[in-house]
């Protein structure tokens, strides 16, 4: 495998020189697997954006937020997840690491992709049922189909864990770059009178192939088999994780409610139509980021546990450093384009359907660079363990979110106040996580 780390080379560096901090990068990352990641990720972006440029031109203002809405719901299905794709990335991890084969977590982890899929299938009938008391059956089908096309990313996301941990984030990655790359067509298909309930049967019939390839992949490496009983399978699961379940089930439904919770304060306080889609458009970008941070992340995860296993403190500050570096660098050139086209860029994007506030562009500069810090520290504390601490510190975070949304709310702030309460409680929370990371992973590495 050929391997990667970035070094300061001399103002008038020599060829023999240059070589030497290409050598350093190739110690520490797959150049495959970040170019894959990176490509994938910046597909993920690219969809968010082309989703509001397309919906925003077929769509009227009051559709277009409702099927924001709907979007939002399906995505909240993470609340089911409580942590437990994280905890099968470590089992997976420790198993893989130890060379060991066979056991009880190739089990547990098809036993929890088969719920998480059942889950789906649940809010997809609930969604259905729900619309369909107010509009016609067919319209009620195209929400619950979006739905659907929104939700199973619950499902890819343990299939993702369970293929890093066992090295097979190649393979996964570039399925995902299929399924990225066809999604993308499918809805700019929509500005060429491709009918919207094409798209959402292709869109899910697409989701089914990778589905399909990636599981079959995973059975013949052995990192999934066959569970002999669902619900005995979950209930061993649960037994033998209960405490880091109830932990990491803590942060997961607190960056849940975190990420999602202003989908549902802004139509409520503010209203549908421009409110929702100013929202949506800013939180775009911010949440994108998180996924080109990925690309710069999870390259770096394998190089970070192996670290932490050998007790390698210097290659762990590292690896780390590394990864702060390949995040940083997206989040340079994004926050540059908002200072110097933000109005353009959010114009083009939304043409008469709203305007986005010059100050809410400022506070998503800030937002950004809050995330990348909190990326890379909780990023590092999920994948090494420290479910107590990230639970301890989301908790936190979703009290003071809860009460800063009473002050905004009252106080009559308007969306763009409500945006910047969001701003400076999402900052102290990415300074805890930061402070976290020192205290935990980078000290625990030095001990022996």
């Amino acid at each position: 495998m050929v391997y990667a780390m970035s070094s300061q080379a001399p103002a008038l560096p020599r060829p023999s020189a240059l070589r030497q901090p290409l050598r350093l990068l190739a110690s520490l990352l797959s150049l495959r697997y970040f170019a894959l990641r990176a490509a994938t990720a910046g597909a993920a972006v690219a969809f968010g954006l082309v989703q509001t440029f397309v919906f925003a031109r077929v769509l009227g203002a009051h559709e277009f937020s409702l099927f924001i809405l709907i979007g939002t719901f399906g995505v909240s299905l993470w609340l089911f997840d409580l942590g437990a794709a994280k905890i099968l990335f470590v089992r997976q991890r420790e198993r893989h690491l130890a060379g060991h084969r066979g056991g009880t977590v190739p089990a547990q982890s098809a036993a929890v992709v088969i719920l998480y899929a059942l889950i789906v299938l649940a809010g997809a009938v609930c969604c259905f049922a729900a619309t369909a008391t107010w509009t016609s059956l067919g319209g009620a089908l195209d929400y619950a189909l979006f739905f659907t096309f929104a939700a199973l990313n619950l499902v890819w996301f343990p299939l993702r864990n369970v293929s890093n941990a066992v090295d097979k984030f190649i393979r996964f990655e570039t399925l995902e770059a299929v399924r990225r790359i066809g999604h993308i067509g499918l809805i700019l298909a929509l500005l060429v009178g491709l009918p919207f309930e094409a798209f959402l049967v292709a869109a899910n019939g697409l989701w089914a192939a990778v589905f399909a390839i990636c599981i079959a992949g995973l059975v013949s490496a052995g990192a999934l088999t066959r569970p002999r009983g669902l619900v005995q399978t979950l209930a061993a699961f649960w037994r033998g994780n209960r405490a880091e379940i109830l932990r990491s089930g803590n942060y997961a439904v607190a960056e849940l409610a975190i990420y999602n919770f202003p989908y549902f304060v802004v139509p409520a306080a503010f209203g549908l139509g421009a409110p929702m889609i100013v929202l949506d458009t800013v939180f775009k970008v911010f949440r994108g980021a998180t996924l080109v941070y990925a690309a710069g992340l999870d390259p770096l995860v394998p190089k970070q546990t192996r670290a932490m296993a050998e007790h390698d403190a210097p290659a762990l500050k590292r690896a780390t450093l590394t990864a702060f570096v390949l995040c940083a660098v997206p989040t340079l050139a994004l926050c540059a384009v908002l200072v110097l086209a933000g109005d353009h860029l959010f114009a083009l994007l939304l043409g008469h359907a709203a305007t986005v506030p010059p100050t809410a562009t400022k506070l998503l500069i800030v937002l950004l660079v809050a995330n990348l810090a909190q990326n890379v520290a909780s990023n590092l504390l999920l994948h090494t363990g420290y479910f107590r601490e990230i639970a301890r510190i989301a908790t936190i975070l979703t009290a003071a979110m809860a009460a800063m949304t009473v002050l905004t709310v009252a106080a009559g702030a308007g969306i763009v106040g409500f945006i910047g309460g969001y701003t400076a409680v999402y900052v102290a929370g990415a300074a805890l996580y930061v402070a976290a990371l020192w205290r935990g992973p980078f000290r625990r590495a030095t001990e022996r």
